[in-house]
């Protein structure tokens, strides 16, 4: 059998913790259980091994101290795994409710004279057996498994402290760069360590990402069993991320003066979103376009020149839908009793424009206002004779079950005292009410 060359343990480990940017308490205590791991292979022992850090202040040649980039005086740290156990001439009696795990962690601590004496012929009962376990020594299996262990430790503290970091934030807007594109999804910076992934159906379509570009997002969840650890997910697309940008440009957003009651997105096209105003001298659609459209078309630019449509509010079912659909002519609304299905009936002038190409408008309306929006031209409503309208308005197959199904979550939506009426403005796009401020400077 040829004679492999020695490969000291602690260089192999510290490249490991090298290539990990992780704070030194984690990474100590990953190397010290990786140690530990390794010395019972090398003994072939499942005993008490102990892992000391001697550190020892870094000085100059004039005995001061040396701090490294962040001020803090810079240590040399020399490791010494000893095994350390009580020798016996037969293990203890413990507690009978103990489990089997709990009495082999105890048995640890123990040595029974024969084989204490493997190490130490002269060992008695009684006696401390403390011995050194040389690390340069170690076979290449023991090193293996130190490194696989340390590697697993190091994951597993990476998966909590972004746990921790990230889970209670879900929601909530931040900035990166970004470092890398894989595929069709984007890798994010969060900071030093710390990676996120933007996948495809979390970007803004048509919007091209390039790398060390600053980006901002939402944080849409954190993935708990990535097959590389704890997962940060990133969305341009959902509807949080359109709310924290208008958060960000509209203080009585910030401020709550302005609540925002709904948004609906087909991201990089067209967002729908519904405000309400708490004080009645504040007009909420005008707070969030801004000054000659300055506020809003800062949220645009950042979308992509998404186009948004801002819809004031109202508790009554009939003006918010109305205003979501604005700037159509509604002739009549009329609810399909026991279902979430509204059947709305427009003026035909009106009618494609109410709704959009390939039915985006009617479809974005429908969920701002969290309904089925069945539309019809007023022809095509008039044509009808009264069972087809009968038909119209009575349940579909599953309506009455789905309507139960959603009933708790709606109940309140609409339970804002009523503040407006359905003679005032439907809804505004941010180009309108832009082009209407220009006027009005």
């Amino acid at each position: 059998m040829k004679n492999e060359p020695k490969v000291n343990l602690l260089e192999v480990l510290k490249s490991v913790m090298d290539a990990k940017n992780m704070d030194d308490e984690v990474v100590m205590n990953a190397l010290r259980m990786a140690l530990v791991s390794a010395a019972k292979k090398f003994l072939h022992v499942d005993k008490k091994i102990e892992v000391d850090f001697e550190r020892t202040p870094i000085t100059d040649k004039h005995g001061e101290p040396i701090l490294d980039e962040n001020g803090n005086p810079q240590e040399s740290v020399e490791i010494h795994v000893y095994l350390r156990v009580e020798v016996v001439d037969d293990y203890p009696d413990y507690d009978p409710s103990m489990t089997a795990e709990e009495v082999a962690k105890l048995d640890e601590g123990y040595m029974l004279v024969a084989e204490a004496r493997e190490f130490n012929e002269d060992a008695q009962p009684d006696d401390v057996l403390e011995m050194e376990v040389p690390t340069t020594s170690f076979g290449r299996q023991a090193i293996q498994t130190a490194k696989q262990l340390l590697t697993q430790h190091i994951r597993d503290a990476e998966r909590m402290r972004i746990m921790d970091t990230y889970r209670g934030r879900i929601g909530s807007m931040i900035s990166g760069e970004v470092l890398r594109l894989e595929g069709r999804n984007v890798i994010v910076s969060l900071g030093k360590q710390t990676e996120a992934v933007l996948p495809p159906r979390e970007q803004i379509s048509r919007e091209r990402l390039v790398q060390g570009a600053s980006i901002k997002a939402v944080i849409a969840r954190v993935d708990e069993n990535s097959k590389n650890g704890a997962q940060v997910v990133l969305s341009r697309a959902n509807g949080d991320f359109l709310k924290e940008l208008f958060r960000q440009e509209v203080p009585e957003i910030y401020e709550n003066t302005v609540e925002i009651k709904g948004v609906a997105r087909e991201p990089g096209y067209r967002a729908k979103i519904a405000v309400y105003s708490r004080d009645e001298h504040i007009d909420p659609v005008g707070a969030c376009v801004g000054m000659k459209g300055a506020r809003v078309q800062t949220i645009v630019r950042e979308l992509g020149n998404e186009r948004i449509d801002i819809v004031h509010w109202n508790p009554d079912l009939d003006v918010f839908i109305t205003r979501a659909l604005a700037p159509a002519n509604i002739i009549k609304l009329s609810e399909v009793p026991g279902t979430r299905r509204v059947v709305v009936v427009i003026n035909d002038d009106n009618l494609a424009q109410a709704i959009g190409k390939n039915g985006q408008n009617v479809k974005l309306a429908a969920q701002l206002v969290e309904r089925d929006l069945d539309v019809f031209g007023e022809k095509e409503w008039s044509e009808k004779d009264e069972d087809a309208k009968a038909a119209v308005m009575a349940p579909r197959p599953n309506e009455l079950a789905r309507a139960s199904l959603i009933q708790e979550k709606m109940r309140g939506v609409f339970a804002e005292p009523a503040a407006e009426t359905a003679e005032e403005p439907a809804a505004e796009t941010a180009e309108e009410t832009a082009e209407e401020s220009k006027e009005e400077v």
